[in-house]
């Protein structure tokens, strides 16, 4: 029988896997990117960072043994996230808002040969400071429009020179620094976290997009909640506002005296004046709206999507409850009708 043949492991590594498996005890592990990140950066974020996080570099070997022998079972499956310009990351704070913290430290870099283009990547008609020269060729072969105007080039349309997901030529990296085209942004990307005994992937916030669906949101459901009564101190003052136009427009029938074509067209022209108030009240609401999300900006909550998510969800049952209401106001009105009419 052959001897068995012993690794082995130094104490540094040792060390180091004890000091890994201690930290995993935490309520974040988190798997980050720092792939492209400059040390210069990486070093500013784990400042930023101090008190509310810890970074570790350390090799995908050392952190896959950690994770396998730290005694929390879940965490294994953070283990296929593990690649070669990865490190972990650790903290007793929520893994949603380290994620929220990281996405706003990310800094423009300037595009390099091989890189994916991460969406269409457009030049704008207009001046550059090249001066003419062998510049005018270059950028002739990659389709663009030059042309001297006041001693430098111009470039006189737009012109996308990479679609979306197409590789970057050494060439188009060279007319891309020339003209100050950054399409990139690097940083710390959040791949998986370990958090309340679940792993999650996929945890990139993205505060601006998130912020302008809520725009969007708000945008369509204020008009809609104007329309079928639902009554909040947004909506209050355009909901009286509607009955107070529905309210005259009755009363002008009533009492007036005039004819039914001029009775229509005073009325439509009445209700005309009205709207436009109501126009101007709702470039007012909008701005509001503006500030509400400008607040909704500056909070700093734990798992913000979740409660954005949230509130959006508790609005739109509110607003069926209301509409199924009408609705069935509605079936009720046209059965006490039909009875009327059965009885008659």
């Amino acid at each position: 029988m052959g001897e068995k043949v012993e690794t082995h492991v130094s104490e540094e590594k040792k060390a180091k896997v004890i000091e890994l498996a201690e930290l995993m005890k935490k309520k974040t592990v988190m798997i980050i990117s720092v792939k492209g990140l400059p040390s210069a950066q990486f070093q500013d974020i784990k400042k930023k960072l101090r008190g509310k996080a810890k970074i570790q570099m350390v090799k995908k070997s050392v952190v896959n043994f950690a994770l396998d022998h730290c005694g929390i079972k879940e965490l294994h499956d953070l283990v296929r996230y593990v690649e070669d310009g990865t490190a972990i990351l650790f903290s007793d704070d929520d893994a949603f808002e380290i994620s929220g913290i990281l996405s706003d430290e990310k800094s423009p870099a300037k595009a390099k040969a091989g890189q994916i283009a991460p969406e269409d990547i457009e030049v704008k008609a207009g001046p550059t400071e090249l001066i003419p020269g062998p510049d005018i060729s270059i950028l002739s072969a990659a389709g663009l429009a030059p042309k001297v105007e006041g001693g430098k080039i111009a470039i006189m349309k737009d012109k996308v020179i990479l679609k979306e997901g197409k590789v970057i030529t050494p060439e188009l990296a060279s007319i891309m620094a020339k003209l100050n085209i950054i399409p990139f942004e690097v940083g710390v990307n959040p791949i998986a976290a370990y958090m309340g005994g679940q792993i999650y992937a996929n945890i990139k916030i993205d505060k601006e997009e998130t912020v302008a669906e809520l725009e969007e949101s708000f945008g369509r459901a204020l008009p809609f909640a104007v329309e079928v009564g639902y009554v909040t101190e947004q909506t209050l003052d355009y909901i009286l506002g509607k009955a107070g136009i529905n309210e005259k427009a009755v009363a002008a029938l009533i009492v007036d005296d005039r004819s039914p074509k001029e009775k229509k067209d005073g009325v439509e022209k009445m209700i005309e004046e009205d709207t436009k108030k109501d126009e101007k009240k709702m470039k007012e609401m909008k701005k509001s709206a503006e500030e509400i999300v400008g607040e909704v900006k500056g909070r700093k909550e734990e798992n913000i999507i979740e409660k954005i998510e949230e509130e959006i969800e508790e609005v739109a049952e509110a607003v069926v409850e209301k509409v199924e209401e009408i609705v069935m106001g509605g079936i009720g009105n046209t059965e006490d009708t039909k009875s009327e009419d059965s009885s008659e």
